[in-house]
């Protein structure tokens, strides 16, 4: 394994890096390009131009590294389950009774 080519650096406590992409978008990218896979596959099977097929999927492999990549490198290992996060945060809380605010006490 010391002559691999590619290197898998992980260390104590650090989440998994491979080519830059970070954490869940190595496993994103792979989705991505299974997708493609079988895009492929079905286009040829229903006859269209193996050219044009190849070059369809070439675009939207391109476009899906680079997003992929964007991705990473804008969020980083947790930040896009962040963003999610704060998005189901509500902005402001109403309150119309100080009910809440008085202790009771224990008799």
């Amino acid at each position: 394994m010391a002559n691999s080519v590619y290197q898998i650096n992980k260390g104590i406590n650090k989440s998994i890096e491979f080519k830059g992409l970070k954490a869940q978008y190595i496993w994103y990218l792979g989705a991505g390009v299974v997708g493609l896979l079988i895009l492929f596959a079905a286009m040829y099977i229903a006859g269209v131009n193996s050219f044009i097929c190849i070059g369809i999927i070439l675009i939207a492999g391109s476009v899906l590294v680079f997003k992929v990549y964007g991705m990473s490198n804008k969020y980083g290992e947790h930040g896009m389950m962040k963003e999610l996060a704060k998005r189901s945060v509500p902005k402001t809380i109403k309150c119309n009774s100080r009910k809440i605010f008085i202790k009771r006490s224990k008799r």
